[in-house]
């Protein structure tokens, strides 16, 4: 399944996060970024884990997405796309 369909699937389920996850994904399909720093600059929230993960908060931190990263290729993997509360359920540094 390619980043956009995982987007596409998780907001026809999830109404309300739509809008903020498809601007989100917008915003970060276009990035280039060569290393956290990039990252931190454009999401001061953002969070960063092992194994190059990086935690966005969507929708006021409503929604979380974990993100693998790749620098060298400037792409990132979505690795979990859930509720707040869902996100507490999981280990983000591994899924």
């Amino acid at each position: 399944m390619s980043n956009r369909s995982t987007v596409r699937a998780f907001a026809a389920g999830h109404a309300d996060a739509g809008q903020a996850l498809f601007a989100w994904f917008a915003e970060v399909e276009q990035a280039r970024w060569s290393g956290p720093a990039d990252i931190k600059g454009a999401y001061p929230a953002a969070s960063f884990l092992a194994g190059n993960r990086v935690v966005f908060n969507i929708k006021g931190n409503r929604y979380r997405v974990v993100v693998a990263v790749k620098y060298d290729f400037h792409s990132l993997y979505i690795r979990f796309i859930g509720t707040h509360a869902a996100y507490d359920e999981i280990d983000a540094a591994t899924i």
